[in-house]
């Protein structure tokens, strides 16, 4: 892990999450009645269990708006869930100014183009091992975890670990 990444991640106060090819693998699964579903990683959800835990506000901020998103975050207690917008910026100002935040305390995981302001604008900007290859070439890190099979706990491990909070929240399981 890079000096710089460890360097961002002390500041975080906020970690933002894009879900489609994020907390999912970026496939899209419709039933025949037109219902959607998607699969999500436990071990992502963990992570931003661990991590609000250590006192990290966590926000979902999605282009798509689907019932099984509000679900996915209203079980992992993720208090500010955006769907539907696509200009993910506006929404991340809407976000700072509610909470008193700067650009350089918020964290976010992204995988595709709209994702890409926001990941030149926060302090920590990250993207999957399987986004877009120019969206990788922009990010400040890149995951080794693809979308939806992990990527969202490593996130959540390294601003833990740039925090000197993973040790004591891997302890509390001890």
């Amino acid at each position: 892990m890079s000096t710089d990444l460890l360097q961002r991640g002390k500041q975080i106060k906020l970690a933002v999450f894009d879900v489609d090819g994020v907390l999912t693998d970026g496939r899209l699964y419709f039933l025949e009645d037109g219902s959607e579903f998607k699969t999500f990683s436990t071990l992502d959800g963990q992570g931003i269990k661990m991590l609000m835990a250590a006192g990290v506000q966590t926000a979902i901020i999605s282009g798509r708006k689907t019932p099984v998103v509000e679900r996915r975050a209203k079980n992992l207690g993720i208090p500010h869930l955006y769907q539907g917008r696509e200009d993910k910026l506006v929404v991340l100002d809407e976000l700072l100014a509610q909470l008193n935040l700067s650009y350089e305390q918020v964290a976010y995981l992204g995988d595709d183009l709209p994702d890409l302001p926001v990941i030149r604008r926060v302090g920590l900007g990250m993207a999957v091992a399987n986004a877009a290859s120019f969206v990788r070439e922009h990010a400040h890190g890149i995951t080794h975890a693809r979308g939806g099979e992990g990527a969202a706990r490593e996130f959540c491990e390294l601003i833990l670990r740039a925090q000197g909070r993973l040790d004591a929240a891997n302890a509390a399981y001890l």
